[in-house]
């Protein structure tokens, strides 16, 4: 006893009785305000920041095709010709730096205009019409040449000079370009075959192949949407259906796990005894196995089952012991969590509240993807003389790869056919593309952030709901008529420094990873054994103070919420009061885990299953109206619902979780705060008073005394 009663002492003193407590304190003041201060400046120089890329950037750039010199397909003069169309598609094949879409979008040399429409039939100049003039040969339906070219000019010459395509292939429009389709042919051109064809649009697409598949991937999204959310709405069914029965199968369910459990342990215990019986004869032994790095050769040596039954005996012995030991303290765990069902159940608008926080989150990240692709694109663009290598010898008096201002002539140099003044990059130069390392950077900061903050608010918001929950001593008659919405209200107006500080820490812990990991993979190739030890040892480290930042920002959080205190002081009241309950923190962390993972095995592989019988055609449609889609991709709508599953189940889940957690974190005030008496009644439960054989005192009249 004197020793239990030491370590309490370690961690503080129990927590005292305050006849004023009804909950969640009303009266509060604002916290860490010198973080809210520095918060707020850091979001006006994040917005400062957004403003200087929305000035210098151009994300016109990777939004819109251009042709050779530059000029953007589909805006300005170009508004009504948006695809861009590639004279020679064969010589993407060959190009030797295909694909740069940071700076030059998709490009390959050869010239490069912007139409209309893409062409529909094949065509090709036939040797009788070179003599012939381009406007005769070029009729409208095949006027496909650079902007400029004289009317008059001979068809020879502009071939020579690449001023109008040689062929037109039958294209489709993908990307804002013209692709064409792989299977055509021209008589007079045997380069031009399926091969050649595909080649190129493979070079275009650095050998990915990506018109076919987006638009396969298209035509399945377009069948199966709507199984799609029908499919999302099970999962919600089920997400909602899972919570709300553990008031009833909490326990029994808790039960049937770790029966589980035992029995998977207890098949490999008897599968691990037959495997070493068989071989303990006749089979090898590790002796005369010796060392070898093929794995699969220890399946036959004896001692690595009698190994593998000793590890799981020994386990199984543990949590046999466990069982035996903790019994109540599962009880308990499996009381809150019928109670925490209970919470859900009568503030049924907790479980949209993710909704909130991801509409918050994509608002987030959205802002910052905008203004990374405007600070990428930021600078002048710069253009330069291009000249064809099988007209370099024709141009030696051209200043090839030097500056050129593309809305002059080049008549200057006539004598150099196909002569072009191309788009090259973007300048660097400028305040923006000066300082664009750094406004990245902070771009990045203020993402990681920002997300923090939002999913702390949330945390914050749903805590000071349940608590309100848990304080009422007459449920549902004492439970706010508001609680989520005065909860949000109260947090935000009293506690945007509190929720920065903790997402200030945890945001240094995730970049402190984030250049972890860049200086690991720059210097991968160059490491020895002791540098990847090392690296590896830091990472490891990292992870586990950014989980335990969490979990300790988590319980904050509800305090903060229940006392409106700082987040020191709400960290380090929690800190104490599950230290000085550190058992019964591990057996309600580990059951609700192990709840919850059955509870998303459930949705997510129930939906998938149906979702596979269905896409897959094994399970037929509901009549004309509900028909099986016909995909390509049958996985593709598959994989879709088992993802979006998956989101929903945790999005519902993670609620179920902060309410359990801070339920707990009531509960164990509750018992150091109170007694049973008529003065000091418990708020738990009844469930709970009787697993732990507590009471409370019925006053006369059989009202509740003075709390």
């Amino acid at each position: 006893m004197g020793g239990k009663q030491k370590e309490n002492e370690a961690y503080g003193k129990s927590a005292k009785y305050d006849p004023s407590f009804r909950g969640p304190i009303k009266n509060r003041s604002c916290t860490d305000i010198i973080c809210c201060v520095l918060f707020l400046l850091f979001i006006l120089g994040y917005i400062a920041v957004g403003l200087v890329a929305w000035v210098y950037g151009d994300p016109r750039q990777v939004l819109y095709p251009r042709n050779s010199t530059g000029a953007y397909c589909g805006v300005g003069e170009n508004k009504d010709k948006p695809y861009v169309f590639y004279f020679n598609i064969l010589s993407c094949a060959v190009s030797a730096n295909v694909i740069s879409i940071a700076q030059n979008g998709l490009q390959c040399p050869t010239p490069q205009v912007c139409v209309s429409s893409c062409p529909e039939t094949p065509w090709a100049v036939s040797v009788n019409q070179y003599s012939g003039t381009v406007d005769k040969v070029y009729n409208k339906s095949k006027n496909f040449c650079l902007p400029g070219v004289p009317p008059n000019m001979t068809v020879e010459d502009s071939l020579k000079k690449e001023l109008c395509p040689p062929f037109l292939l039958p294209s489709t429009p993908a990307l804002g370009r013209c692709f064409p389709f792989p299977n055509v042919s021209i008589p007079g051109y045997p380069d031009i075959n399926n091969t050649s064809v595909s080649d190129g649009i493979s070079g275009l697409l650095a050998h990915i192949n990506a018109r076919d598949i987006s638009v396969k991937i298209f035509e399945d999204f377009a069948q199966s949407w709507k199984w799609i959310l029908l499919a999302l709405a099970v999962a919600l069914v089920l997400s909602l259906l899972f919570i709300l029965l553990l008031r009833l199968v909490a326990a029994p369910l808790v039960l049937l796990l770790i029966v589980g459990v035992l029995a998977v342990l207890a098949y490999g215990i008897y599968h691990c005894w037959q495997q070493y019986r068989a071989l303990r004869d006749n089979g090898a032994s590790i002796s005369q196995l010796g060392f070898t790095t093929d794995l699969s050769a220890y399946q036959n040596v004896q001692e690595t089952w009698l190994a593998a039954l000793i590890i799981l005996a020994v386990l199984e012995g543990i949590l046999l012991l466990m069982l035996i030991f903790l019994r109540q303290r599962i009880r308990i765990a499996c009381a809150l969590l019928k109670e925490a069902s209970r919470a859900v159940g009568q503030m049924m608008s907790t479980m949209f509240y993710p909704l909130v926080t991801f509409v918050l989150l994509v608002i987030c990240i959205s802002y910052w993807a905008l203004i990374a692709l405007y600070l990428a694109t930021s600078g002048q663009p710069q253009y330069i003389y291009r000249v064809p290598d099988s007209n370099a010898s024709d141009c030696q008096n051209v200043p090839v790869n030097k500056s050129c201002d593309p809305m002059a002539s080049t008549g200057n140099f006539s004598s150099c056919p196909g002569l072009t003044c191309a788009f090259q990059g973007y300048s660097s130069t400028g305040l923006a593309q000066r300082s664009l390392f750094n406004l990245q950077i902070y771009g990045v900061l203020g993402l990681f952030w920002t997300v923090n903050w939002v999913l702390a608010l949330g945390q914050c918001v749903l805590a000071g709901a349940f608590a309100s929950f848990y304080w009422a001593f007459h449920k549902p008659k004492d439970i706010p008529t508001f609680p989520l919405s005065s909860a949000f209200i109260r947090t935000l107006r009293y506690h945007t420094g509190s929720l920065a500080f903790g997402a200030l820490i945890l945001t240094l812990v995730q970049i402190a990873r984030v250049i972890l990991e860049y200086i690991d993979h720059k210097l991968r190739g160059s490491q020895n054994a002791v540098a990847r030890c090392i690296i590896c040892c830091f990472k490891c480290c990292l992870w586990c103070l950014e989980k335990f930042i969490k979990f300790l920002n988590r319980n904050a959080y509800i305090m903060i919420a229940i006392y409106g205190k700082n987040f020191c002081v709400s960290a380090k009241n929690a800190f104490k009061l599950l230290m000085r309950n550190v058992v019964r923190v591990v057996v309600l962390d580990k059951v609700t885990d192990l709840l919850l993972f059955f509870g998303k095995l459930l949705v997510v592989g129930g939906v998938g299953v149906l979702s596979f019988f269905f896409f897959s055609g094994r399970i037929k449609g509901l009549g004309k109206d509900f028909e099986n889609p016909n995909l390509n991709y049958y996985w593709l709508p598959i994989m879709t619902s088992i993802m979006g599953a998956y989101v929903i189940a945790s999005g519902f889940f993670s609620v179920f979780g902060m309410c359990v957690d801070t339920l707990f974190l009531c509960f164990l005030e509750d018992l150091e705060r109170n007694d049973g008496s008529q003065e000091r009644p418990y708020y738990m439960p009844m469930a709970l008073m009787k697993i732990l054989g507590k009471k409370n005192e019925v006053p006369a009249g059989g009202k509740k005394g003075k709390k």
